[in-house]
């Protein structure tokens, strides 16, 4: 079955750091579909051979974390001995977070939990609250395996122990594996840690404020998110998901624009890349102008100059496709005109035309008046349909255009304090400064 997807959602996160750099979150669901997945129930055979057990794997190889095991809302990085295809891209490194869940993004924050996660069971879980807690991770060269084994939830320690992993392959695939989830997922709290199961990728574009020197504001656009059905969620339970071809794969301009994909793949020169547009590439295609490059959705391209008597006109850009409608539409050589009217002829019929059309009691003031008028009414109504485009699809390229050029100084919303999102800190810093969140309320 197709992955489930949430109705369009929009929210901002920002920060200031001490080197001046403002972190901004924007969120929203869409509906492509970068995997495909499947459930499998208790009495299904595949549930327990996709659980791996780790007893049995090569004790050298398999990991137990110390500081994840014995900590609270905690991350810690790990390097991964092949590339893993996340969205396309290909990862070195990932982040596991005490929380049930696996960090995808390049930029360390306290607020991992709001976009790029792998996330088995997302939630507010304490591994020091108990002995018997551990966070393990077992890598073998083509599948990286992360279990949280017998954690607690911190606000609700008497309902047992919860233990569940999570495989990345080599391939993209990915698995979730449940052995012991003792309620109901959908009846876990979510008020002091949020409740996810899925996955999620985003895109970053920095932007310089003129307003304020040597400082940028730094936007994280959740471009997807998959939302796994909660309540199929329980104990010997697995889900498998598998990767969908994107535009990330094509490395032609050919084999780009000819793609069949669930995607509107496009070419562009100056990167050599082909893209949606919607990847963790962002910037690069909206600095390189990738958008406006990739209109015609042509590879071959080619200058044709035509000169005509007395003037000059440079054909637009055309490919080996479009040869053919081009020669159509440009008249032979024996019907091109050998000379161009000149000012007299005009001149002399301007009156015999006006005589003709000019009734009485009308004016050209006030034809202009009235046209100036229609005019203004068109670009008000415009503007107002524009409005409304832009309101009901905040994925549309012009909406991302007015978002990643707003200025700083047009307030976006209103921000408050205490959001109720957890912190997470990293156990091994890398000089990176992760200061507090402030959170936008939800439109």
């Amino acid at each position: 079955h197709q992955l489930f997807h949430r109705a369009t959602h929009l929210y901002s996160i920002m920060y200031v750091n001490s080197q001046g750099t403002i972190l901004s979150f924007l969120q929203e669901d869409t509906d492509h579909n970068y995997y495909t997945s499947k459930t499998y129930n208790p009495s299904d055979p595949m549930s327990k051979d996709l659980w791996v057990d780790i007893d049995q794997m090569d004790k050298n190889k398999v990991k137990i974390h110390g500081i994840l095991s014995n900590t609270h809302r905690q991350a810690a990085r790990v390097n991964l001995s092949f590339d893993f295809p996340f969205y396309g891209h290909f990862l070195r490194e990932i982040t596991v977070a005490t929380g049930g869940f696996i960090y995808t993004g390049d930029v360390v924050h306290r607020m991992l939990t709001a976009t790029q996660y792998i996330a088995p069971l997302m939630a507010n879980f304490d591994p020091s609250v108990s002995r018997n807690s551990t966070v393990i991770y077992f890598d073998n060269g083509t599948a990286l395996v992360v279990q949280w084994d017998h954690v607690h939830l911190q606000d609700n320690y008497n309902l047992g122990s919860f233990t569940f992993q999570a495989t990345l392959h080599n391939t993209g695939r990915i698995v979730f594996a449940y052995k012991e989830i003792p309620i109901e997922v959908s009846q876990i709290s979510s008020v002091n840690h949020p409740v996810k199961v899925g996955l999620s990728d985003a895109f970053v574009v920095v932007h310089k404020i003129q307003q304020i020197p040597n400082v940028r504001r730094r936007t994280i656009y959740e471009y997807h998110r998959v939302e796994l059905t909660k309540t199929k969620i329980t104990n010997s339970t697995a889900v498998e998901m598998m990767p969908l071809p994107t535009c990330l794969q094509f490395t032609s301009c050919s084999a780009c624009i000819s793609s069949q994909i669930n995607f509107n793949c496009s070419w562009c020169h100056r990167l050599n890349r082909c893209s949606s547009g919607f990847d963790r590439h962002r910037q690069d295609w909206v600095d390189n102008s990738c958008p406006d490059e990739t209109k015609d959705k042509m590879c071959d391209i080619i200058d044709t100059t035509y000169v005509y008597p007395f003037t000059t006109t440079i054909a637009p850009k055309t490919t080996s496709r479009s040869k053919e409608a081009t020669a159509r539409d440009v008249p032979s050589t024996s019907h091109l005109p050998t000379s161009v009217p000149t000012e007299g002829k005009v001149e002399n019929m301007l009156p015999a035309d006006s005589a003709v059309d000019r009734k009485p009691g009308t004016h050209p003031l006030h034809t202009g008046l009235i046209l100036g008028i229609l005019l203004v009414m068109l670009v008000m109504v415009g503007g107002v349909l524009v409005t409304v485009y832009i309101y009901h699809h905040p994925t549309s390229a012009a909406s991302l255009f007015l978002i990643e050029r707003r200025p700083s100084r047009w307030p976006a919303m209103k921000f408050r304090r205490g959001s109720g999102h957890p912190a997470y800190a990293e156990v091994e810093p890398v000089g990176q400064e992760k200061e507090g969140f402030i959170e936008s309320e939800q439109c």
